[in-house]
């Protein structure tokens, strides 16, 4: 066996110290070695940290739906613990409402069509309301109602207590709103053209109230497995109906409404649906109800999206009423939003006034749109009490002011005095807007008398030239052959465009020998 060498030896052996260049390379390798140490320290702590984060977190879900698989739980033995009194409740009220019904059929001179006769006030209003509902005349009511949209925030108000009155409510109201929901059965093209889809939605918010559940409320709508499935059918027809309509892009706002509505007051909302109604929801944003309308139909958690998505479509107002209704105002500050939509909207009437294809109007569609942009912020800013943060009295005084310029171009201009005269002897000129009928002329001469001629006048020649000056009043001498052949000086300055007139021989009773009138190409008034 080998000895082991001595560690002396080699120090022994060599003669010179350590080199400059060796103790640098050293340190060099120490110090790298260190910083390696401390990245791979730092990573494992990432590591572990990351990893008690997400154990953490992992804890908080497990205990969460722990505590919503408990709330769940408690919320479904409540819901069958109170089926029956509900039930109860429910046949007690349908019982009293069908002998309601029976004593109002039962009275000798009901008026049949509610639609006749005219209403006082409130009462009378909700008197003609229940007897409709009462007798469980869906069509006559839908009459009564679709005549009276001047009366809307009177039948809004009494619309609930009528609806109360009916033995089944959500069957009655989808008879009702079955003449143009889901599909307009109106045969007349004409009737079509009168939008009812105001109608369709206050009878459908005022459902609500009348079928949630007395116990529980409106997390259990009282509505019957069979009218449930009928209007389950009804919404799968209107969103078939969908392509025959244009798309989303292209339906009726009213009609989106009436169906987002439809879907709420029935409890009919599907999960597998809600891309389609936020499309719908953000295609008609611009609708008061909209916001409340898509946290009802579990859009909540899409909000911050569908408020990005109308920022970028240019209605940061329609954003505002979004931002509020979800409680998102620090996210979204509105009055930021508010600023950039009046610079858009100033930016837009600009570009109206540079177009040159509305020369004519550009002034009058730049004002509506600025002021339109102006009503829309003064009122959110009032509605949302952010006066402090964004006065708007400048806005109001720029209002005011477009407003006053309106008036202004509206008033009459004085009168111009009447240029159509003649230059001889100031007789009157031709009607300007003779020419406007090309089967037939009516002269505004008086009719010529009769030509004698004196022995002391000159036979005129059978042809007379056109006149080279402002042509002679039509008197005691006969019209030329060409009546309007006026030089271009005396031209009334409303006709920019010359009017060739064929030639024809002129009757001195009022008329034109070939009983036809010159053809005007053009007419300017």
């Amino acid at each position: 066996m080998g000895s082991i060498p001595d560690p002396g030896d080699g120090f022994r052996e060599s003669t010179h110290p350590p080199s400059l260049d060796e103790f640098q390379r050293t340190a060099s390798l120490m110090t790298s070695c260190t910083l390696l140490w401390k990245e791979l320290s730092d990573h494992f702590s990432s590591l572990e940290q990351d990893l008690q984060k997400k154990a953490d977190a992992l804890k908080n879900k497990i205990q969460t739906l722990d505590t919503q698989t408990k709330h769940s739980l408690q919320v479904l033995e409540k819901r069958e613990l109170t089926i029956n009194g509900a039930v109860s409740i429910a046949l007690a009220k349908v019982k009293e409402q069908r002998e309601a019904a029976l004593v109002t059929a039962a009275k000798v001179g009901d008026d049949d069509d509610g639609s006749a006769g005219e209403v006082d006030n409130s009462e009378g209003l909700l008197s003609k309301l229940r007897r409709f509902c009462s007798k469980m005349d869906s069509e006559g009511f839908w009459r009564f109602i679709t005549v009276r949209k001047k009366e809307l925030d009177e039948i809004r108000a009494q619309m609930s207590s009528a609806l109360a009155n009916c033995v089944d409510p959500a069957r009655f109201v989808l008879e009702a709103i079955s003449e143009v929901f889901p599909v307009d059965k109106r045969s007349d093209s004409s009737e079509r053209v009168n939008d009812l889809g105001w109608a369709c939605v206050v009878i459908l918010e005022s459902l609500i109230p009348v079928v949630v559940d007395p116990i529980i409320g409106e997390s259990r709508l009282l509505v019957t497995p069979r009218m449930r499935q009928r209007a389950k059918e009804m919404a799968e027809t209107w969103k078939r109906s969908l392509d025959e309509r244009g798309g989303i892009e292209n339906v009726k706002t009213p009609d989106v409404h009436t169906f987002l509505q439809h879907l709420v007051s029935f409890g009919i909302v599907r999960k597998e649906d809600v891309e389609l109604y936020r499309k719908l929801v953000v295609a008609s944003a611009w609708r008061k109800q909209m916001p409340k309308l898509a946290l009802s139909l579990g859009l909540g958690d899409k909000m911050p999206d569908m408020i990005e998505e109308l920022i970028s479509r240019g209605q940061q107002v329609d954003a505002v009423h979004f931002t509020y209704e979800v409680g998102l105002e620090n996210k979204f500050p509105p009055v930021p939003l508010l600023k950039a939509f009046l610079k858009d909207a100033k930016k837009a009437a600009t570009s109206i006034m540079e177009d040159p294809n509305n020369s004519g109007r550009a002034a009058h569609l730049a004002s509506r749109k600025e002021q339109s942009a102006l009503r829309a912020v003064i009122k959110c800013i009032e509605e949302y009490k952010l006066e402090a943060e964004f006065p708007p009295e400048s806005l109001k005084k720029r209002l005011e002011q477009l407003e006053k310029t309106k008036v202004e171009k509206k008033r009459p201009a004085a009168a111009p005095a009447n240029k159509r005269t003649r230059a001889n002897n100031g007789g009157p000129m031709p009607p300007a807007k003779a020419g406007r009928s090309t089967n037939a002329y009516v002269s505004s001469f008086p009719a010529a008398p009769t030509f004698v001629r004196s022995p002391s006048h000159t036979q005129y020649p059978m042809g007379v030239p056109s006149y080279p000056s402002s042509p002679v009043m039509y008197g005691s001498r006969s019209p030329p052959t060409h009546p309007y052949a006026y030089s271009p000086e005396s031209a009334p300055p409303p006709f920019a465009v010359s009017y060739p007139v064929a030639q024809m021989n002129y009757s001195p009773y009022g008329g034109y020998g070939n009983g036809v009138a010159p053809a005007y190409q053009h007419a300017y008034y």
